[in-house]
């Protein structure tokens, strides 16, 4: 797979865990496999594809792919716009959190233990998900900026929702890092709008 190739299903993941997030925000249901795919891409090492990351295809990146086509497309009408404030703030605090070793370090500590409960559990289970929710929070939680997620506040109040949605934000920095690994910058996404867009047109014709 080409490197803009590869970094468009990194991006595809990471807009996928931010329209998820607001999905859950609002009350609406989510699939388990996808809920699964998403949350078990916190657990792969060393992949030889970036699609590896995501269970072997990117069926649970298409959300994530209209989501990000609509910002590049730039239509109001296709416009996510809460995916993708989500989506931006994954990106910058993955920047902080790059220059800190130490949480980095937690991180993949915590993620061995997580990836025991999954052995054990299931990806999906509650336990494991309030693991990675717990994961988020002690660590992104050192940085001032926080990620407000707005939503249906009966909705939000429900621990299970809390709690998947901290997994799914922490799914999200990691796809922000892996974008980052491959080569993937901010400022593409304004710059190279257009190139970006029509490599979206051609891996989505491929389906």
């Amino acid at each position: 797979m080409a490197q803009l190739q590869e970094q468009l299903t990194a991006l595809g993941g990471l807009f996928a865990c931010a329209a998820a997030v607001d999905r859950i925000a609002h009350g609406e249901r989510m699939g388990e496999t996808v809920l699964a795919s998403l949350l078990g891409s916190l657990l792969v090492r060393d992949p030889q594809t970036t699609l590896e990351v995501y269970g072997g295809d990117d069926f649970s990146l298409r959300e994530g792919y209209r989501a990000l086509q609509g910002m590049l497309e730039r239509d109001p009408q296709s416009l996510q716009r809460e995916t993708l404030r989500y989506a931006l703030s994954l990106i910058t605090l993955e920047r902080k959190l790059a220059q800190r070793g130490d949480l980095l370090d937690k991180i993949s500590s915590r993620l061995n233990q997580i990836q025991q409960q999954v052995a054990m559990f299931g990806q999906t289970h509650d336990n494991v998900i309030a693991s990675c929710a717990a994961l988020y929070q002690d660590s992104l939680s050192a940085f001032r900026q926080r990620i407000l997620v707005h939503g249906d506040m009966r909705t939000l109040e429900q621990p299970s929702n809390a709690a998947k949605i901290r997994a799914l934000l922490l799914a999200g920095i990691r796809s922000a890092r892996l974008w980052r690994q491959l080569g993937g910058r901010r400022w593409h996404l304004l710059f190279a709008r257009r190139k970006l867009l029509q490599a979206l047109y051609n891996l989505q014709r491929g389906h």
